[in-house]
């Protein structure tokens, strides 16, 4: 029998690792039971029944599945209204239908944590046809303070009256930056509310569902939006997004899905439905596995002195684990370690390329059963200054265990680390 090409001496960092993170799963686990409790009550509440995974085709009118699965995420996430399709194709076009939902021509978007993840910025800003600029709506953003939401600026930029929509991004994306965590969401919105009641306040939830105990519409956020292939999928769904807030803002949303007048009366699910509620009821759980990698991940990282964020014993906000890693050769190794430790194209070399919608070569290491899911372990970095990757996901947490120290294992035979 084989096993991975592990050193004794990485496998004993690891043993390492793993005794001084073991204290922080409890807290893991404290929230992932909750969140699992809240998710199948609102199974129950629902009656969920196995006639519900049968697919529908064509227009997809009647689907009670899909209609029940709407209903389920407003629960969860305590909203009026919810849109769960597998016709989003990524979370970037979850949040453009999210973001068109509340602007039209000569309203202003206002961004409170600085510039939008690199693929939302074409949708605002971008020069090519559908974008927020050619359709005269117009932008400004707050730049973060220490790596926080600078409260009182935003307050001030909020009280322009053409500002319509108020954004918020919880987690870094390729930012060196905090994550958010819902009570930070909270006072942002608080600070809005009291200069501009009329604006709608935005949040990208992406990496970040199920890793508190609450979610950003359960602190005044009017509406969220994300990727099916993250979080709330669970490593189940093979595709789609979520949006979810209040009744009259997803409506508007579908119609920029579909077509106004359609929205989400069409949209057939071709026998997804199962793995669309499975994943969710698996989401909480699949999520704490991502969690205790991420922790894991920066442990063994930060033994091989490498600047690591959050820090091993920092409260989580999303799955998303940085290593600062200073020049690219070591982040290079890193993303093959990560690669050679998917079930999934193993053997494959990742290398920088020209990734659409970034301005920068991305390198991305991802051996997922689900092509880009961000739930199944993963790595990836924008090839720039100061080389700091992103890692995140973790199907489970003994394989997102086993892909660190093969990351680890690289970076430790290419001569650099401690």
């Amino acid at each position: 029998m084989s096993f991975l090409d592990i050193s004794e001496e990485i496998r004993q960092l690891g043993a390492q690792a793993e005794k001084a993170v073991r204290p922080y799963f409890d807290v893991i686990d404290e929230i992932s039971e909750y969140n699992t409790e809240k998710v199948l009550a609102a199974f129950a509440k629902n009656r969920v029944a196995e006639a519900m995974f049968a697919g529908t085709t064509g227009y997809g009118y009647d689907d009670k599945g899909r209609d029940t699965l709407d209903q389920i995420y407003a629960d969860i996430f305590g909203t009026e209204a919810a849109l769960v399709r597998i016709g989003f194709v990524n979370g970037t076009h979850a949040l453009c239908c999210a973001m068109y939902s509340a602007v039209k021509t000569g309203d202003v978007v206002l961004s409170a944590t600085g510039p939008a993840y690199d693929t939302l910025m074409n949708t605002i800003t971008g020069d090519m046809a559908g974008s927020m600029k050619q359709y005269g709506i117009g932008y400004r953003q707050v730049e973060m303070k220490n790596g926080l939401p600078d409260v009182p600026a935003i307050a001030e930029a909020a009280k322009a009256e053409d500002v319509k929509l108020v954004f918020i991004q919880r987690s870094k994306g390729y930012g060196v930056r905090e994550s958010l965590s819902c009570e930070q969401i909270g006072e942002v919105c608080q600070a809005v509310r009291a200069v501009n009641k009329d604006a709608v306040i935005m949040v990208d939830n992406c990496y970040g569902e199920f890793v508190e105990k609450l979610e950003p519409t359960q602190v005044s956020a009017d509406i969220i939006a994300g990727s099916l292939i993250k979080n709330p999928g669970g490593g189940l769904a093979p595709t789609g997004g979520y949006i979810a807030g209040r009744k009259d803002l997803v409506e508007n949303a579908s119609f920029r899905l579909t077509a106004p007048g359609i929205g989400a009366e069409c949209g057939c699910t071709m026998g997804q439905n199962r793995l669309l509620y499975q994943g969710l009821f698996m989401a909480p759980h699949t999520t704490a596995q991502a969690v205790k990698t991420a922790v894991f991940g920066a442990q063994v990282m930060q033994m091989m002195g490498f600047e690591v964020h959050p820090l091993p014993e920092d409260p989580r906000h999303d799955i998303i684990q940085t290593i600062a890693f200073g020049k690219p050769e070591p982040l290079c190794r890193f993303c093959e370690g990560i690669q050679a430790g998917a079930p999934v194209d193993s053997f494959v070399t990742p290398v920088p390329w020209d990734m659409p919608g970034y301005q920068d070569q991305v390198i991305m290491a991802a051996g997922a059963f689900v092509q880009g899911a961000s739930i199944e372990l993963s790595a990836d970095a924008p090839m720039r200054e100061p080389y700091v990757c992103y890692m995140q996901g973790g199907l489970t947490y003994a394989s997102g265990k086993m892909g660190v120290l093969l990351a680890a294992q690289r970076i430790h035979a290419a001569g650099y680390g401690k």
